[in-house]
């Protein structure tokens, strides 16, 4: 089976997952989205609220961040695969909106298979970028933490992998350290390129 067949049809699968009770509340499952001879991969924690609407990841304000950090570092986002460690949407009501609550560590095991599966469906030499703690964690354990890992020359499972932020740490930082964490993602983003070769 040709690897862009083999995502959709873990995708087609994994719209039925219930393997932890995310499912009630989400609206969908949100798969990766990318090309399979992606050679980069970008792992996020989960969909936000616009995703779980839309089905796809990154495609709301976390997604506009990283759309930026991807131009200035010159990466096409058409030519990277993005998805995240959880798919379904973990949220609380707060009035009318959806508040993003982080998945724990129960929800990010149970998720495990479908992110593993998705980088044996990718090339082997595919980059992994973790994009934030959680990621980081279903990636390489629970002890694992960003701000050590940032810098670090790591490997998963034979593959060259890069740790940094979530692009949603720069919405939620103040102005004035905005540029100082974009300009840090980007960085970290430009490592993975040339990793990638």
């Amino acid at each position: 089976m040709a690897r862009q067949d083999q995502l959709a049809a873990l995708a087609a699968e994994a719209e039925g997952c219930r393997a932890c009770d995310l499912w009630n509340r989400a609206t969908q499952v949100v798969f990766g989205a990318g090309p399979a001879t992606a050679r980069i991969v970008l792992v996020g924690e989960q969909p936000g609220d616009a995703e779980d609407r839309a089905g796809a990841p990154f495609v709301g304000p976390a997604g506009r961040v990283l759309d930026e950090a991807l131009a200035d570092a010159h990466i096409e986002r058409g030519d990277v695969y993005v998805t995240n460690a959880v798919k379904h949407f973990k949220w609380e009501p707060r009035g009318k909106r959806r508040i993003h609550q982080r998945p724990n560590r129960t929800e990010i095991v149970a998720c495990r298979r479908w992110l593993e599966a998705e980088l044996d469906a990718l090339p082997a030499k595919a980059v992994v970028v973790a994009l934030g703690a959680t990621a980081g964690q279903a990636l390489f354990g629970p002890s694992f933490r960003v701000g050590t890992a940032r810098g670090q020359e790591l490997h998963l499972d034979g593959r060259p992998a890069v740790a940094t932020i979530h692009p949603s740490a720069v919405l939620r930082a103040e102005a004035e350290e905005r540029a100082e964490l974009l300009d840090g993602l980007v960085a970290d983003l430009r490592r993975a390129a040339r990793l990638a070769g």
